[in-house]
């Protein structure tokens, strides 16, 4: 089970490995830094990762030039220090075939078999035993739990595997059915988009005739991307390829086999139908798969011919149809030319919001169709259920005092909880589409509960039930407003008796179980999972939301739903009343309270007897029958936030990350103040015994004491520091009233702390771009990384309305937000048939113009008016106290869908009424106007789960939606899946010792954390995309820009697979992977992934966002280097204008894009605009820096360069007009002496069909013939013809044409024409606008246009970090120009 996890991470020796690049890499790093000892410590452990496939073509497209510089072949080689040694193994197939693996003696039986069903020669065999055969002659039978050094030692060498069919059973032959229809399929490939522009990039060059003069295209619509809505096509997934082996394969209808041939042998029978159109009945045995002779409707179990038999179905299939031969050895080609990256799949999936447009046809699949058949919702249906609580626990349990132990617990840990969320969803997912009994159906249906493949199941709803039926909504709508005066139960104790506790204790639980405890709840339980105390467990926990419903999963307490578990021992039942205390449960909660910051505190139950506690009180503790410590109930593990007051804001705690972020601050304080109050003494003391005090001098028994308290203050500082969570509420607390006071105030400090520092800094951050969220979610990840909560996205609105794009990032999540919860009521209340009716008629009136049935736009604004005024005097009628909106009533009344009464004036009032109470926010009908529409269509399906056809849609029309643009309703889910602090750790490190410049030891850092991840969670995962990024940087800042593309690409593939298409750290990854291309010179593939990059950024964020500003400058960075300057002008003035508009003139940025004028004015030799842009990218600097801040003196430098090239201009042109009118007979002779260079002048002017051009060239020529200019001349043809034969003899002689026709070896005669003309003026300067035929080197490339050389210091240091984008950028181009 947990060695799959860990076998993705490698692969067979002998195939081309796309994770050797890592390795590779790391020399390359290690010879550009000189630090071999220290870089290759982790990377060797990867050299066999899951990235084992053949060479590839794509690889060679991406990864060309990469290829030629790191070409090595990995070779057994002695271990450095750190390294992970790899020893090949021979292994014999069942086909008798042999292949070699590269193992460690780390490696377990599961990870050898793993390895085996990656490699095309054995990907089909799935039921096997392996034999070890040793150089002694001895041969061992290898179990699937064992790692190889348990059994033997494999360093000695000699040893090589053995694969011997083993028999088959009823389960292993279902899944060898299943592998094999895995195999056939392509649908598990998922093709990076990267990959396909890079294709796409490679055919162009082959189909252009001359790839170094095709033209560089612009991008589309010049890349500003004001409609999104025309590009949705481009953002869904590429249709995968369809390579046919078969016409079908399906169980036979003869199944199950009856029992006279179950006694010999017959497990199962199959019907196949090949490509030629020869069908066969195919019998599965415990041995082999052979073709019967069944014909008919009648079994005939006879093997039809002796050759027509096999060990396994795609044996079998191979030798009876040569087209299914064929195919299959295409699938594998084609899945081994693939990114290995591309053929691993995400055990954690990510949902997509756009579907493919027009709708694929949907064709007979009986395999499909089996399948959902059989659907079970998440359980096996073969073979025992799986226990997940046992695993979970056993999985912690595991010894974790060695890296390699905390390796394999870990990867255990992942691997099981991953596999809990696939199955707690589909489980949801059958509980809400009632194909799921309950455990208690008497009851309402709102509080129901199921157990499913040993997952318990709840519902989450509001205190105000408005899910119970008809029958017993007024009944207990009265309980519930009297139990909520009273107490709360815990739902998992309901778990034990819910076929014993009436419905009315039973109501008391939905004040507990609402969205926001169930939240807080999964946080807890998180929190605890992090502090991993030995001997205390947490359950499994999953949350799920589907068609409107919240579902919370739960593994389930050994023997409590059969009532063996023991009774409660911590904690409380009913709301404080009665306590239960244990003091070995205590000393564990105990620890893990000083990991996560919470006090012991005394609490008085209703009798009044004092309990010590480390927890909230209504947490549950229960030993279960396995005897383990189960802590749960955890809805309050953090403190209240006294910033949100009364009883309706119970649940309003403040996050874990501000509890870490508070005890850091007040830390810092109070040991910076104890050191203020120790220099203090130590001054007073030094004083004291410059006066000769004898009583000042300390003798040693003095000292002693000092240290020991000093000891004991450090201690009392950690205790002083920790939070009472039960302090502000209902709870009676024991202890003294200082106490409480105290505890009161330390709460209310952190509330304060959260209110008055943490937020103005995280406020600032933004308004500095040090935080650039991009949309709702990158927002809502900002916020929770920095601890708050994001019921104050209303403040942070309003402190940056000064700010448009973070106004409506912020305003729009609201909008989004306030929306979802309104949908979800609508779905709840919907059937089945309305579902598609209903989210679009939402979208509808949410996007377009909905009005009501018979009425006008004008009375409905009134009747609305009237309607908000009466819903606030009395919120019972239309909403709840919560917000939410009851559709059922009205709807029921009238006979009629509740969706059908919802217009956009009614939707409005509705979500500015939740974003009111929600957030303290007045959305105002200028929001309404100014949304983006496409942006908060795909937050809100993000949210919700939609999916919608993408397609070009008209939101200026009423209604842009139809019931058809729906596509799916797709299970969002929260989880608890476990990270790996250690990979963390490592690369926070590694981020510090880049920020220092220290490279080589960030590599070594990132590349441990990268070989550590890839073993626990395998390549798909977000931690080893950002693990590539790192890597990506330091090996493009070492020079190594080939090897930076080949980490790029791979944080790309896993960021499209777990983080969506259009996300923008997937946006992000396509910029820089942008501008590593532009680093090899490959421009024209660099501008498709900024067009891409554009696209992404625009969808999310719109158009207007500082991200796509500082796109905007690094596409015209590359359009000026390859010389279109008008292209790249365009592009700065567009950024400029953002920058303006959304930050400010006075803003950083806005100076960045006055220096990026500046340079492309330089290299047009326009040094009086450099000049102008120049200066006003010092006066921001200024303003903003100081003028004693490097970037500001930077931008000094640069106005005395631009000053300088100016008076250099001035100072070339005069002396050209001094010398004008004395050389100008001198340059008549010469051109008189060479008429063939008057031929070439015609020629080139008829050739540019430049006005300024043509008129100096006639100029010339009558200056020669002393005639007046010609009037109304037509072509003149033997010019043309002069000039056609002039290039043909230079090409036959294989001389180098220039534009202008002129072949190389007429340059000398030209030179000294033009010195004639203008003496002091070089070649190169009086060509004119030579800009657009000659790449410029633009900023950081070492030289300016007109040859003056710049410094490194000036180059490396361009003003507010242009450096670190481009400029760098030219540098390292530069570098490998040279080499070359």
């Amino acid at each position: 089970m947990a060695g799959k996890s860990k076998a993705k991470n490698k692969g067979r020796g002998s195939s081309s490995n796309a994770a050797e690049s890592l390795d590779s890499n790391s020399k390359t790093v290690a010879s550009s830094l000189a630090a071999k000892s220290s870089v290759g410590d982790a990377s060797e452990s990867l050299s066999n990762g899951t990235e084992s496939h053949q060479s590839s073509t794509v690889d060679e497209v991406m990864d060309s030039k990469a290829e030629a510089a790191n070409s090595s072949t990995a070779t057994s080689k002695p271990a450095e220090a750190g390294e992970v040694q790899l020893y090949p193994i021979s292994v014999k197939t069942q086909a008798g075939g042999k292949l070699e693996l590269q193992l460690s003696p780390a490696d377990s039986v599961m990870d050898i078999r793993q390895f085996l069903l990656d490699a095309p020669e054995t990907c089909f065999f799935t039921c096997y035993d392996l034999i070890l055969h040793t150089k002694d002659g001895s041969s061992h039978h290898l179990g699937d739990y064992n790692e190889i050094s348990e059994v033997v030692d494999i360093t000695h060498g000699g040893c090589s595997l053995e694969m011997v069919g083993a028999l088959y059973d009823e389960r292993s032959i279902r899944s060898h059915v299943h592998r094999a229809r895995e195999l056939l399929s392509l649908s598990t490939l998922h093709t990076s988009t990267s990959t396909l522009l890079a294709l796409q990039s490679e055919n162009t060059k082959q189909k252009s005739a001359d790839a170094a003069k095709a033209e560089i295209p612009e991008l589309d619509g010049s890349g500003f991307m004001e409609d999104v809505t025309g590009s949705l096509g481009n953002l869904t997934m590429p249709s995968t390829k369809k390579i046919d082996c078969l016409e079908s394969l399906i169980f036979s209808s003869f199944n199950p086999p009856p029992s006279y041939r179950s006694l010999v042998g017959d497990l199962i029978y199959l019907d196949v139908v090949t490509l030629e159109g020869n069908k066969f009945c195919i019998t599965g045995t415990t041995k082999a798969f052979y073709v019967n002779s069944s014909t008919g409707n009648i079994l005939d179990s006879r093997p039809a011919k002796s050759n027509h038999e096999a060990s396994t179905l795609i044996g079998l299939l191979q030798k009876l149809s040569p087209k299914f031969k064929k195919g299959f050895h295409e699938i594998l080609n084609y899945k081994a030319s693939a990114h290995p990256f591309e053929n691993v799949q995400s055990l954690l999936p990510t949902n997509s919001w756009l579907g493919a447009h027009p709708i694929p046809d949907h064709k007979r699949d009986a395999s499909r169709a089996e399948d959902a058949v059989t659907l079970s919702f998440g359980a096996d249906l073969i073979g025992m259920q799986r226990d997940w609580n046992e695993e979970l626990q056993a999985c912690r349990e595991f010894p974790h005092q060695t890296l390699h132990e905390r390796i394999l617990r870990n990867r255990a840990l992942y691997k099981v909880s991953c596999d809990f969320v696939d199955a707690a969803t589909n489980g949801a997912i059958g509980v809400i589409n009632r194909c799921i009994p309950p455990l208690n159906p008497t009851d309402p249906e709102y509080l129901h509960m199921y157990a499913h493949n040993n997952i318990f199941f709840s519902f989450a709803v509001d205190a105000e039930l408005r899910h119970v039926s008809n029958d017993h909504k007024s009944s207990v709508k009265s309980k519930v407003d009297h139990a909520s005066e009273h107490s709360e139960s815990s739902k998992t104790e309901v778990q034990g008796a819910a076929s014993d506790v009436c419905a009315e204790a039973l109501i008391a639980d939905c004040e507990q179980a609402t969205y926001a405890s169930s939240n807080n709840d999964l946080k807890g339980t998180k929190a605890f999972q992090e502090a991993d105390v030995t001997g205390l467990y947490n359950l499994a926990m999953a949350i799920i939301d589907y068609r409107g419903y919240r579902v919370v999963a739960q593994s389930i307490i050994p023997g409590i739903l059969q009532g063996k578990s023991d009774s409660l021992l911590y904690g409380s039942m009913d709301n404080g009343k009665t306590i239960c205390w244990n003091e070995s449960f205590h000393s564990k909660v105990l620890e893990a309270a000083k990991h996560l910051h919470l006090k012991e505190h005394t609490v008085l139950d209703g009798s009044g007897n004092a309990f010590k506690l480390a927890a909230p009180v209504e947490c549950k503790g229960i030993v279960g029958s396995d005897d383990r410590h189960y802590l749960l109930d955890l809805m309050r593990v953090t403190p209240r936030d006294a910033n949100y007051p009364g009883s309706e804001a119970r649940f309003c705690i403040l996050r874990p990350e501000l509890i870490a972020s508070f005890y850091q601050a007040e830390a810092a304080e109070r040991s910076s103040s104890k050191s203020e109050t120790g220099d203090a003494v130590t001054v007073t003391k030094e004083t004291d015994s410059q006066n000769g005090s004898a009583e000042s001098v300390p003798n040693e028994e003095d000292k002693k004491p000092d240290a020991e308290e000093t000891s004991t203050a450090a201690d009392s500082l950690s205790e002083a520091m920790v939070l009472n969570p039960n302090v502000l509420t209902e709870f009676k607390l024991g202890g003294s009233e200082e106490e409480i006071t105290a505890d009161e105030e330390m709460v209310k400090k952190a509330g304060s702390y959260l209110m008055n520092v943490v937020l103005p800094k995280f406020v600032q951050d933004l308004c500095a771009l040090e935080v650039s969220p991009m949309d709702g979610q990158t927002l809502t990840d900002a916020l929770h990384s920095h601890g708050i909560n994001i019921r104050y996205l209303g403040k942070v609105a309003e402190m940056t309305k000064h700010l448009p794009h973070l106004r409506d990032i912020c305003t729009n999540e609201i909008l989004v937000r306030s929306a979802k919860h309104i949908l979800k009521d609508l779905l709840m209340e919907s059937l089945d048939h309305d579902l598609g009716q209903t989210i679009s008629h939402f979208l509808n009136c949410f996007i377009g113009n909905v009005l009501p049935k018979g009425g006008n736009a004008s009375a409905t604004k009134a009747q609305l008016a009237n309607e908000h005024k009466a819903q606030q005097s009395s919120q019972s009628q239309n909403k709840t106290a919560k917000g939410h909106i009851k559709w059922g009533d009205g709807a029921s009344a009238n006979g009629q869908s509740a969706y059908m009464l919802l217009t956009s004036e009614k939707l409005w009032s509705y979500i500015q009424g939740f974003a009111q109470f929600k957030y303290q926010f007045e959305l105002s009908d200028e929001a309404r106007l100014g949304v983006k529409k496409i942006t908060v269509v795909r937050n809100l399906c993000q949210k919700v789960g939609i999916k919608i056809a993408a397609r070009k849609y008209d939101f200026e029309a009423a209604a842009p939606f139809q019931i058809s643009d729906i596509l799916d309703l797709q299970p969002v889910v929260k989880h608890s899946v476990p990270v790996c602090s250690e990979a963390r750790d490592l690369m926070d490190t590694g981020k510090a010792r880049l920020a220092e410049g220290m490279l080589s030891e960030a590599y070594v850092l990132f590349s441990e954390a990268f070989a550590l991840l890839q073993q626990v969670t395998g390549p798909m995962h977000r931690e080893v995309a950002s693990c590539c990024r790192y890597l990506a940087m330091v090996l493009y800042h070492a020079g190594d820009i080939a090897g930076a593309i080949m980490q790029q690409h791979k944080e790309l593939i896993i960021n499209e697979r777990c983080l969506g298409l259009d996300h923008p750290d997937t946006a992000h990854s396509y910029g820089n992977m942008a501008l590593f291309y532009h680093g090899l010179n490959q421009t024209e593939l660099a501008l498709r992934h900024m067009s891409r990059t554009l696209l992404l950024l625009s969808l999310s964020s719109g158009p207007d966002h500082p991200d796509v500003a500082a796109t905007f400058i690094n596409v015209a960075m590359m359009y000026q280097d390859i010389g279109k300057m008008d292209t790249a002008l365009r592009y700065l003035q567009e950024a400029l204008k953002k920058n303006e508009r959304l930050l400010g003139s006075e803003h950083i940025q806005t100076a960045v894009c006055y220096h990026a004028l500046a340079i492309a004015f330089n290299c047009m030799r326009a040094y009086k605009l450099s000049l102008q842009n120049e200066k006003k990218t010092y006066d921001i600097l200024v303003k903003q820096l100081g003028e004693e801040d490097s970037r500001t003196r930077d931008s000094e430098n640069w106005i005395k360069t631009f000053q300088l090239r100016e008076q250099q201009a001035n100072v070339q042109k005069q002396k050209g007009q001094a010398v004008n009118a004395a050389s100008a007979q001198e340059a008549v002779d010469f051109l008189r002496a060479h008429p063939e260079l008057v031929q070439a002048f015609q020629a080139a002017s008829l050739g540019t069909g430049k006005a300024n051009r043509s008129s100096v060239n006639r100029s010339i020529n009558s200056s020669m013939i002393n005639e007046a200019l010609p009037r109304g001349r037509g072509v003149d043809e033997r010019a043309a013809r002069a000039a056609a034969q002039v290039r043909k003899k230079a090409a036959a002689r294989g001389h180098q044409m220039r534009p202008n026709a002129v072949p190389t070896q007429a340059l000398p005669q030209l030179a000294h024409l033009l010195n004639i003309i203008n003496p002091g003026v070089s070649t190169t300067q009086a060509q004119p606008n030579e800009y657009d035929k000659e790449p410029s080197t633009g900023l950081g490339s070492g030289s300016t246009s007109n040859g003056t050389v710049l410094t490194n210091e000036s180059v490396d240091s361009a003003p507010v970090g242009l450096g670190t984008g481009l400029a760098s950028l030219d540098s390292k181009k530069q570098k490998l120009k040279t080499k070359g």
